[in-house]
């Protein structure tokens, strides 16, 4: 071999490897967070609706709601009126600013769809799901999970997620997670939802979106396209850990609040499974906004 013919099959040799396409190799991750979104929907139904002390738990922060009336009933009630517009708004704006701005039709089609297909679920969970049997918990038999409310507004906030480039998505995950949780909390504080029932809509909402979101991906390799954090302040990791600090702020609230009740689950408290319900819904948003946001950070193609 010439020196000539040497030079140039060592250039040849270093030619970069092309990136994945988006999606690629992540698709079994998707698998496992969807079938750990209707497992845990299952968890919660059987934990909170079956037994006992799940049913104690639930009812007893639905009683303890009615401590935090007056301003924080009142504000939390104005919300929950406007909550249908103002999810439909958001959603609506975002979704036709991106599908027009950037011709992501693909993409809307699919959110729209999977956001339609969240509240659909919910309602049909409504009808199938069997009433509150008698464990001795006084409590209304009627079944009221999962919430609908929660489900159009973690749909609506998970629709604008899915259609934003990879670098607005921590942002989008945090505020969205943030309006979805405050809109659950809201239910709670007015008793037109139990905690359970908040959880509930969060997992439906995640085992209908991961699979559009894969779809996106797939579709949409070409603008799914990740930097990494720092390359734009929406893709700063402040958001992160904004999440994790509420995260970890709603596990201590929940481990204390929960003790303060134990053993045997005491019925003296006036507060604490209000406070232990609004960690499990806290925790339950933002979790899914943590894992989000990771999940779709390593599914998107490297730049």
């Amino acid at each position: 071999m010439s020196s000539q013919q040497f030079r140039t099959s060592g250039r040849s040799s270093k030619r970069p490897i092309q990136a994945r396409d988006a999606g690629v190799g992540t698709g079994f991750l998707f698998i496992l967070a969807t079938i750990a979104s209707v497992v845990g929907l299952a968890a919660t139904y059987y934990f909170f609706v079956r037994t006992t002390m799940g049913q104690f738990i639930d009812e007893s922060a639905l009683v303890e709601a009615t401590e935090l009336g007056g301003t924080a009933g009142r504000a939390s009630t104005s919300l929950l009126d406007m909550l249908p517009m103002l999810s439909l708004a958001i959603a609506t704006l975002m979704v036709v600013f991106v599908t027009v701005a950037r011709r992501r039709w693909t993409a809307a089609g699919i959110a729209v769809a999977a956001c339609i297909g969240a509240n659909a679920a919910t309602q049909i969970l409504k009808f199938l799901i069997p009433d509150r049997p008698d464990r001795g918990v006084q409590t209304l038999e009627l079944n009221s999970l999962p919430s609908g409310h929660t489900t159009l507004a973690a749909s609506a906030a998970a629709a604008v997620f899915l259609m934003v480039s990879p670098r607005w998505r921590p942002l989008a995950g945090f505020l969205g997670s943030t309006f979805a949780v405050a809109t659950g909390v809201s239910t709670l504080i007015n008793q037109w939802h139990r905690p359970a029932d908040v959880v509930a809509a969060f997992l439906v909402v995640g085992a209908v979106m991961l699979p559009a979101g894969w779809l996106i991906l797939r579709t949409g390799s070409s603008w799914n396209v990740w930097k990494g954090y720092g390359e734009h302040w929406a893709a700063s990791r402040i958001w992160v850990w904004l999440t994790v600090a509420a995260l970890l702020i709603a596990i201590a609230a929940a481990c204390y609040s929960l003790l303060q009740v134990m053993p045997g689950l005491s019925a003296d408290s006036t507060i604490d499974y209000f406070w232990a319900g609004t960690a499990f819904i806290v925790i339950a948003g933002y979790l899914s906004a943590l894992g989000g946001t990771w999940l779709f950070g390593l599914a998107a193609r490297k730049a």
